[in-house]
């Protein structure tokens, strides 16, 4: 996604940055540092991008460092967490920022797990999303949303999409409760193309749906075709009324998909490979530094792939809450991706982690004295998490 900012970090001396840091010194401690024998990079289920595409950059990996990768698909993302952050027998994580969130915060299943800081090694892959009409609907802006009676998509198969549609477009709209339930239907659908095609047959004005999908190009193709609407990225009152309720998505110009999406202000979803807090330096700085170097050797064995290019990583950093690895930090900043500026928000978000854990421990350490099982499912140790963890700022795209 093309990100707008108030700066623009990635200016051409990043390319004489770029240069320097390849120099014979550059080089001459990469040489120095070994690579693990084995790495282990966990990612969601075989189905999915994250696994494909992880699968395209190991091999060349493998190849170029003599490292043996091994992809670990583990579906279940609390099996995931706890591979990489107690069992330890993952390196490599890739996860999306929410879920991400989840893990730092103890929310649903992972109340009652184990809470270990984590940081962000790289960026993996972004989805772009926003909201669609019918061609030849009368709805052109945002702001049209909230001038008569209409009809939304609702997906109930995914909560965050339900979410979206009923409390977040609302809230981004300025829109009170009342006047939600007064003026907004809702057309449910039990899939994500049978919720993204109800524009164009009828069933409602409006969807929420990612122009990547496949859905999208057969709904382009359709008599009257599809038409986006802009989120205008300089609104920051309603993104923040947006993010109170999907906080961990990022506003962002859409450059992925279907053509009538690209160039109109909308909204990322973003995966990340993270790695514990206390991963060692000198590996996350050589993987920052294989990531960026050997990009164009890698960038086409998977679509998804070439998101992990330096400038996109660059342009999450402009919004991402999450902390950076010092390893990652230490290689940015010797091309020239890395501010004084950055520096600030990344300790702010170092801290916060560090309280959340903290907090959670706390939480843990009097559920074990107590003989309380530690659990979602237990309200009474969930009255104990809600008692330690209160107070505490939330991790939320910054604006």
């Amino acid at each position: 996604m093309k990100i707008k900012s108030l700066k623009n970090v990635l200016s051409t001396s990043v390319s004489l940055a770029v240069a320097l840091a390849m120099s014979s010194a550059g080089l001459a401690h990469a040489d120095e540092y070994k690579m693990p024998r084995l790495l282990a990079i966990g990612t969601s289920g075989t189905a999915s991008g994250s696994f494909a595409s992880t699968n395209g950059w190991g091999p060349v990996f493998q190849k170029e460092t003599g490292s043996n990768v091994r992809i670990v698909p583990v579906d279940n993302e609390s099996q995931r967490y706890q591979r990489l952050t107690d069992r330890r027998d993952l390196t490599i994580s890739s996860v999306s920022s929410a879920e991400m969130r989840f893990q730092i915060e103890g929310i649903g299943s992972y109340a009652g797990s184990k809470p270990v800081p984590q940081r962000v090694l790289w960026h993996h892959n972004d989805t772009p999303w926003g909201f669609v009409v019918a061609g030849s609907s009368d709805l052109h802006t945002m702001e049209d949303l909230k001038k008569r009676k209409i009809t939304v998509s609702q997906g109930e198969f995914s909560p965050p999409m339900v979410v979206a549609v009923t409390k977040a477009l609302p809230a981004y709209l300025g829109m009170t409760d009342e006047e939600t339930s007064q003026n907004f239907s809702f057309a449910s659908a039990s899939s994500y193309a049978q919720s993204c095609r109800a524009v164009v047959e009828g069933r409602a004005d409006v969807a929420y749906c990612a122009p990547t999908s496949s859905i999208l190009s057969e709904m382009e193709g359709a008599p009257g075709g599809i038409r986006w609407l802009n989120m205008d990225l300089d609104n920051k009152e309603a993104w923040n009324r947006f993010l109170a309720h999907r906080t961990m998505v990022v506003p962002t110009e859409i450059d992925l998909g279907v053509s009538t999406a690209k160039g109109v202000d909308g909204l990322a979803s973003n995966f990340l490979y993270s790695v514990p807090a206390d991963a060692d330096e000198e590996f996350a700085y050589n993987m920052a530094k294989w990531f960026h170097q050997s990009f164009d050797k890698y960038k086409g064995t998977h679509p998804l792939s070439a998101r992990m290019d330096l400038s996109i990583f660059r342009e999450y950093l402009n919004r991402s809450p999450l902390p950076v690895h010092e390893g990652t930090v230490r290689y940015l900043k010797e091309v020239g991706a890395w501010t004084a500026e950055d520096d600030t928000w990344n300790q702010a978000a170092i801290e916060k982690m560090d309280r959340w854990t903290e907090a959670r421990q706390a939480a843990l350490d009097e559920a074990r004295k107590g003989r309380i099982q530690a659990s979602h499912n237990n309200e009474e140790f969930t009255a104990i998490l809600k008692k330690h963890t209160e107070g505490l700022e939330p991790f939320r795209t910054r604006l």
